[in-house]
């Protein structure tokens, strides 16, 4: 088979006004970025905003593993099959960052034949949001540091500066770095570091935002540091909130493109889900929502940390209401938490399977304690077993959940007619009674032991002296109301990562807990989360060239 980066340059694609126009949007309300790519004006929310929203369905997944889950894929997939069927349908996804794209993760685009396309374009620098963002955040630490230099009114502690610098790529050696040296005009001199843009809290204030005004009441409550008094300093103590919202005049914009198939895809935002929500932008899905009959979105990385953030902060402050959702997983995923070396994975293994299928079992209680009705999404490899496939079935049976094959990737939408009648199925004839998980006038250690408990299957939650003083300061700072972000480890339902499957007998350790007040939420960090992640000792970069006549290789 093809590599990606090779279907998606054979591709064909419509002009984006072509796309465009399936959705009813006019040419007064998109921006051109060429000819494949264009912004859409967010006052078609008032225009539509009296039409019914369609239906959102949620595409989700188990913990991920080397052996690849396929989520984006899936997603992709399911978009194009529903429009096969007669469905107006959109895909919502997040926009990919350099840094994983260059480092071993990849690009964010989909794969095989279930692509969003120009998927260059899109895994590159799209339509500049990623540097508009990392421009707002670097415009706000230079006025700090400004401001401590030329007399610090605000009597910030240089040592409680806790605004970083951004830039939107995996490099190590800018985790830990000193500002300010040289002679007396060159600033104060200070610990800094960098995080990669995409764990900037403007990256998670751009995805929550409704509207410009709604932007710039959240950029103004960012917290940057602290005074002598232990009260913070916020970015419009700084008087940085005008400026940084005119770097993001365009940005805040969703982002229209198309898939292999020539079916929407509103691309828009690109928060981490550890750090952050790990979601799209509020205004995409809102956008999809006026515009489609189905609108097919997703959150990051496995559904304990990104389904959990999608419905406990994003459609709590959206006013979301997910129609369903799609639980994507492998056979080969499986069993690798079954305890199967990477290498091996191609072998039957049913008792494996069968232990490792302990992490999707998990996963779709979790997903029922929210009130929704759900499918899982077996993404299909040449080496699953007929006898490894009934298994799988057999075991969601016992949950009273359906099991649909998918081979989207091979295929593009035929290999995703089923799954998409499934979910028809399932929007049409089930309710959803979406409800989130806590309530936000519980305490924060309260919050933090629920979702240890309910979604991770922890015993409760172990807190550091720090974090213990982190909760008592940020309640008497009046932050104990917002939501929580629990930042913690992928690969695993605790915050060690080699713990597979649905590990039990267990606490979480939480070492800090710091608010991200702009955004809305507290983010409560466990184990090692790294918001600069480094390059790993062979880069996906090395691989990468483009030629004369445009042909590109290596780009995933």
């Amino acid at each position: 088979m093809k590599a990606d980066v090779q279907i998606a340059q054979e591709a064909v694609m419509l002009p984006i006004i072509e796309v465009a126009k399936k959705l009813d949007i006019t040419e007064d309300e998109t921006e051109l970025y060429g000819k494949y790519k264009a912004k859409i004006d967010p006052a078609i929310l008032e225009r539509l905003k009296d039409k019914p929203d369609g239906k959102l369905v949620l595409v989700t997944a188990i913990n991920p593993t080397p052996a690849g889950e396929g989520k984006t894929t899936t997603n992709v997939g399911l978009s194009m099959a529903l429009a096969k069927l007669g469905k107006k349908t959109i895909t919502t996804l997040r926009e990919p960052s350099l840094g994983p794209c260059f480092g071993i993760k990849g690009g964010a685009c989909g794969g095989g034949y279930s692509q969003v396309v120009p998927m260059d374009d899109i895994n590159l620098h799209f339509t500049g949001d990623f540097h508009a963002i990392t421009s707002a955040h670097n415009l706000l630490a230079a006025m700090v540091d400004n401001h401590i230099h030329h007399g610090n009114a605000l009597n910030i502690v240089t040592k409680r500066v806790v605004w970083k610098r951004a830039l939107d790529m995996n490099d190590r050696a800018l985790r830990n770095i000193v500002v300010g040296l040289g002679g007396k005009g060159d600033g104060v001199t200070r610990e800094c570091g960098f995080d990669i843009t995409v764990a900037s809290e403007i990256m998670a204030i751009l995805c929550l935002a409704t509207d410009l005004e709604d932007l710039k009441s959240r950029l103004s409550r960012m917290v940057v540091a602290y005074n002598v008094d232990g009260k913070p300093v916020t970015a419009k103590d700084i008087e940085a909130t005008g400026a940084m919202a005119l770097l993001l005049k365009d940005a805040i914009k969703p982002n229209l493109v198309q898939t292999l198939e020539n079916t929407p895809a509103i691309i828009h935002g690109g928060p981490f889900a550890n750090i952050a929500h790990g979601c799209n932008s509020v205004m995409a899905t809102q956008t999809a929502l006026k515009l489609g009959d189905y609108v097919i979105t997703e959150a990051g990385f496995g559904a304990d940390l990104g389904a959990e953030k999608f419905f406990d902060i994003k459609c709590r402050y959206a006013g979301l209401k997910p129609d369903a959702v799609v639980l994507v997983a492998t056979v080969r995923a499986l069993k690798f938490n079954g305890g199967v070396p990477k290498q091996e994975l191609s072998e039957e293994n049913v008792e494996a399977l069968r232990k490792g299928s302990a992490n999707l079992l998990r996963h779709i209680d979790n997903i029922k304690k929210y009130g929704l009705p759900l499918t899982v999404a077996i993404n299909k490899f040449p080496t699953d077993t007929e006898e490894e496939l009934s298994v799988l079935r057999e075991l969601c049976k016992e949950k009273g959940v359906s099991v649909v094959l998918s081979d989207v990737f091979a295929q593009g939408s035929a290999g995703g007619i089923e799954l998409a009648k499934k979910v028809i199925e399932i929007c049409e004839n089930e309710t959803s009674n979406f409800k989130p998980l806590y309530e936000l006038n519980l305490p924060i250690e309260d919050k933090i032991n629920t979702v240890a408990r309910e979604i991770y299957g922890a015993d409760g939650v172990e807190l550091t002296k720090g974090a213990k003083k982190n909760i008592k300061d940020l309640t008497e700072l009046g932050y104990d109301k917002l939501p929580i972000c629990v930042a913690k480890t992928q690969y695993s339902f605790s915050d060690e990562p080699t713990l597979l499957g649905a590990p039990t007998d267990y606490n979480i350790t939480v070492r800090e807990v710091k608010a991200s007040a702009g955004a809305g939420f507290l983010v409560v960090l466990t184990g090692d989360i790294m918001t600069m992640p480094g390059l790993p000792k062979v880069p996906a970069a090395n691989g990468m060239d483009i030629f004369e006549d445009g042909t590109i290789i290596g780009l995933s």
